[in-house]
């Protein structure tokens, strides 16, 4: 049986290297604003120190205004560059986010159900929207502030050197002690930040249940038992994120602190030299602005570092989901359709067996079954018996281990899913509708369908009453998973969608579960006469439901224990005796 494993995570550069290169024309462009906004920062304590020794000192008017003016238009020609780079930072950040949740969602659409087990829907959800939300973060302050910082911290140090060398002195002790603090602060947060990303999936995964089981909550009045379920999770979301608030918090004094000693430093060295006429009182107001520039420079680029833990653990878990290659891969090469006249609809299950991975035993175990056209074929077994993986084996929603499904002697495996989809036509057996209106969903099986077809539609499948009674008609609204209509209601829509596919072969989950032995015959009898050539599969538990059937098999641990007709199987399967006989079958019913 093969297994199925998450890929190793791979690094943030490999996630993004290939993303960024269509934003390669905005991020020449936001870069060379960057680099005139970081000038314009260096030149303003420079002009400022001017205008303190040769202006203010010497009472020049003049030259204070002209130095004034010149500042002035320096802070404009800065502050235009820096809005310009925040919205090419923006801009490219977003799209990079953009592309991630479009890959996620086109890699989770190829997925089988294997793939959903093994990521489960709450951490995919997590891993599109918080996961993507952190890359995007980082990029757009790796973009903003990353670039700024080197040429920030560079010029900052040459010019501050050039105002007093032996000042400088100061930052060979203040930046590698403010590198050493933060990054020893930064280390302590990779394990906080993956377990962050674990307890979001977790709140979404609590939440979910909650949303889509209110109703069971409510009937056996749990809701005491899970507020404290989900105030469970969300206490320890909450304590994770103290935690990584609080390294956060350690990160902003440190750097205050380092900065506020350095200044003083400063001071202290600079003040006595100003005194004794060795310096001039403009280059230690220059110096002390260079020394809060070059400070602040390191302090983004570690704004950079604090968001990367938290930022690799998502990369990681993106890639996970992308480099996932689903179990149902599409044929390099697909075959053509196969022919539908003048015998549509013919299926053939030959030996085939499946295992879900962990499992102990197969569910199925060299299952063979036909579906001819105009027939009906019935698949009845106990609770567990592998019915509705056989019906998704069909429908190619999982990929068979061994043997071979072949539709009008094709193999699925060889077909695309637009042919397969052609072909097949799955109602499953939880009926699953889309929010919008009742046409909406509908044309799900057929697109360009008219109001007229799918009014024919609604009639076949015994839907039609209850539609035309609703207000807005076909253009009445659905909840999200039909909750605004019932489950026999949402069946026989589900019905009504599949009719309009028009396949070849129908495939019928336990579709008729949730109706009553009237509508249940009734709506079997409309199909009969609406579809009456195609091949149809039925699953189903209601003998009922079954007992007209051309063929019925009966699946017994993952095999074909018999097939045959009702009265057939009646004397000659004591499994599907004992189905009969828990049902409470009468003997005029025999």
């Amino acid at each position: 049986m093969p297994t199925l494993q998450a890929p190793r995570p791979a690094g943030l550069l490999p996630l993004l290297r290939g993303r960024v290169r269509p934003y390669a024309g905005p991020t020449a462009l936001l870069t060379a604003c960057q680099l005139v906004q970081a000038l314009g920062m260096l030149y303003l304590p420079t002009l400022n120190a001017d205008i303190v020794d040769r202006g203010i000192a010497a009472g020049d008017t003049g030259h204070i205004l002209d130095r004034g003016a010149l500042m002035l238009a320096a802070t404009l020609v800065q502050a235009a560059f820096a809005a310009c780079a925040v919205y090419l930072g923006a801009k490219v950040s977003m799209g990079i986010g953009r592309d991630l949740r479009a890959a996620l969602f086109e890699r989770v659409q190829g997925f089988s159900a294997r793939e959903m087990d093994l990521f489960g829907a709450p951490s995919l959800i997590t891993r599109t929207t918080n996961d993507v939300q952190q890359i995007q973060n980082l990029v757009f302050i790796a973009l903003t502030l990353m670039l700024t910082a080197p040429i920030i911290g560079a010029g900052g140090i040459v010019l501050a050197l050039r105002q007093d060398v032996p000042l400088s002195g100061v930052l060979l002790a203040a930046i590698p002690a403010l590198v050493a603090a933060v990054g020893l602060i930064i280390a302590r947060m990779v394990a906080p930040s993956r377990l962050m990303q674990d307890r979001i999936d977790e709140v979404n995964r609590v939440l979910r249940e909650q949303i889509t089981g209110i109703r069971v909550i409510r009937a056996f009045v749990r809701d005491a038992h899970e507020h404290r379920r989900f105030a469970a999770a969300n206490t320890d979301l909450m304590e994770v994120a103290l935690r990584l608030g609080r390294m956060q918090a350690y990160f902003g004094a440190t750097v205050t602190l380092i900065a506020g000693l350095a200044s003083v430093a400063v001071v202290a060295l600079g003040g006595p030299r100003i005194i004794g006429g060795e310096m001039q009182t403009g280059a230690l107001l220059a110096f002390l602005a260079y020394l809060g520039q070059i400070l602040m420079a390191v302090m983004m680029a570690m704004t950079v570092f604090v968001l990367l833990p938290r930022a690799k653990v998502s990369a990681g878990r993106i890639t996970e989901v992308l480099d996932t290659e689903p179990t149902l891969t599409a044929p390099a090469a697909p075959a053509a359709a196969p022919p539908r006249a003048p015998r549509p609809g013919r299926l053939d299950v030959r030996g085939v067996s499946f295992g879900y991975p962990g499992a102990e035993e197969p569910v199925l175990r060299g299952v063979d079954l036909i579906a001819r056209p105009g027939q009906t074929t019935a698949v009845v077994g106990a609770t567990g018996s592998g019915k509705t993986t056989l019906v998704k084996l069909i429908a190619r929603l999982l990929e068979a281990d061994t043997g071979t499904i072949a539709l009008d002697g094709a193999d699925v495996r060889g077909l695309d899913r637009r042919t397969l989809a052609s072909a097949v036509a799955l109602v499953p057996q939880r009926a699953h509708l889309f929010s919008g209106t009742i046409a909406s969903n509908l044309r799900y099986g057929d697109p360009g369908a008219t109001d007229a077809q799918l009014w024919r539609a609604l009639e076949t499948a015994r839907a039609r009453a209850f539609v035309e009674a609703l207000p807005e008609g076909l253009d009445t609204p659905v909840g999200q998973g039909g909750s605004t209509v019932s489950g026999g209601q949402r069946q026989r829509l589900a019905i009504a969608r599949a009719l309009l596919a028009r396949p070849g072969i129908y495939l019928f989950d336990d579709a008729f579960s949730a109706l009553d032995t009237a509508t249940d015959a009734a709506v079997r009898a409309a199909l009969d006469a609406e579809i009456g050539g195609a091949a149809r599969v039925v699953v189903a538990q209601r003998v009922s439901t079954v007992r007209t059937a051309d063929r019925i098999a009966v699946l017994e641990a993952g095999r074909i224990e018999a097939v045959g007709t009702h009265e057939e199987l009646l004397a000659a399967s004591p499994v599907y005796a004992e189905i009969v006989d828990s049902q409470n079958t009468t003997e005029e019913e025999r």
